[in-house]
């Protein structure tokens, strides 16, 4: 199962790029739980803490797509750290100037938010010319996904570790020095350097002009619903059965859960349409949420919890072949960043509902509504389905004055059923 992974691992530049975009991305990952802190150590409120990491999803969500358009016209080094620069700064004005003028503060992380580079699109952006086959370059989403799941795990330790050594001041500037290294790591490599985008037709809506982006968008705001949405059912379930501890194991068993599950997924080639085979795992997700509704012993529930995140990851990793296949020239990135705001935009919203849901209808409801979102986010890719089969090639189109001046095609990959 290890052979494939070591394989890409190996690959010149890989390791590299893969680990300065993981080190690069922790102040994304971290900023909840260190805005929650920082906020509590100032004296601040949990309403005021929320409020602020809300403002900052908010901006974040925005800039993304924002700025990997701008990647994909410009270039990685040009956009990416300037932008992780500004994003660094933007916290560093909120860590000293402290919740005391509250217009900045909010400004301050707003603008952090928004700047926060497009790092894990311009990763997957990359993957194509770092690796030779394609093969290795879908195991290298299944692994991006996988480690996606490892930062959300060790990211909030690490905040933990330096709020406990220095302050949680130290623990926002330590992180935000740490993403413009790794950003910095990225940028300088030959791969980033050297990468151009595509040649691409100037159109106000960018990668959205895809009609199949379009589905898989609608889609995965539903699989960021049902994420979101455990979150606040299982404090609900926790608050019962043991408190904050149980409440992390249960979090520790789904990230377990995902991690393995995208570890099996990308150490093997799969037959037939991505497309295809995304209906089939996202089917399989909304099944595995169901078990979530018995809400048995703490033990039990931990269990359960894995269970219902193991097709989390192959869903991910299948849907970052499906972009690609999908997002029109010249706007790869743009198209991966929409991606992810799409995610991260269901898990605020799958958020928000879930807590009304459980002060009405208790726990049990709040698990039923992963299961519903599952449900409606396979309806949309069946309904779907034949504009999901028909993957635009990425041909290259004609020039125009938004085209990356040096006529460079991005190297990416347009095969048929192979996947």
């Amino acid at each position: 199962m290890a052979t494939g992974y070591l394989e890409i691992l190996r690959a010149r530049h890989a390791l590299r790029l893969l680990t300065g975009t993981l080190v690069g991305r922790l102040p994304n990952a971290t900023a909840a739980i260190a805005l929650v802190l920082f906020v509590r150590a100032e004296g601040g409120t949990y309403s005021l803490a929320g409020a602020l990491a809300a403002v900052y999803g908010v901006a974040n969500a925005v800039g993304q797509p924002v700025l990997g358009r701008l990647v994909d016209l410009h270039g990685q080094p040009r956009v990416q750290l300037p932008a992780a620069v500004l994003a660094a700064l933007s916290m560093a004005v909120f860590a000293f100037s402290g919740t005391g003028r509250l217009p900045l503060a909010y400004v301050a992380v707003a603008a952090s938010g928004l700047f926060t580079p497009p790092l894990e699109g311009g990763l997957r952006a990359l993957w194509p010319s770092v690796l030779g086959r394609e093969e290795q370059v879908h195991t290298a989403y299944a692994m991006d996904a996988i480690a996606q799941e490892v930062m959300f795990t060790v990211g909030p330790l690490l905040v933990t570790l330096c709020v406990s050594l220095w302050d949680a001041r130290a623990a926002l500037l330590v992180l935000n020095a740490l993403g413009v290294l790794g950003a910095l790591s990225v940028v300088v490599s030959p791969p980033s350097r050297a990468w151009r985008s595509a040649l691409r037709e100037a159109h106000w809506l960018g990668a959205l002009r895809s009609p199949g982006l379009l589905v898989l968008l609608g889609a995965f705001l539903f699989v960021g619903i049902a994420l979101g949405s455990i979150t606040v059912a299982s404090v609900s379930y926790a608050d019962g059965h043991g408190g904050d501890a149980v409440y992390g194991w249960m979090m520790a068993g789904l990230g377990l859960g995902a991690l393995a599950g995208g570890t099996v997924y990308g150490a093997r080639r799969w037959a037939g349409s991505p497309e295809r085979r995304l209906r089939v795992l996202v089917a399989l997700l909304a099944v595995c949420y169901l078990p979530l509704l018995l809400t048995p012993g703490a033990v039990a529930m931990v269990l359960l919890a894995a269970v219902s995140g193991v097709f989390l990851a192959p869903c991910i990793a299948c849907a970052f072949i499906i972009v690609d296949r999908h997002a029109p020239g010249g706007t790869v990135t743009e198209a991966f960043s929409w991606l992810v705001t799409t995610f991260t935009v269901g898990a605020s919203v799958g958020t928000g509902v879930a807590g009304p849901v459980v002060q009405a209808g208790g726990t049990v409801w709040g698990f039923a509504v992963p299961g519903a979102a599952g449900a409606v986010s396979l309806l949309v890719l069946l309904a779907a389905g034949r504009v999901l089969a028909a993957p635009v090639r990425g041909g290259v189109v004609a020039c125009s004055p938004e085209n990356d001046p040096n006529r460079a095609v991005e190297p990416r990959f347009s095969s048929g059923d192979r996947a």
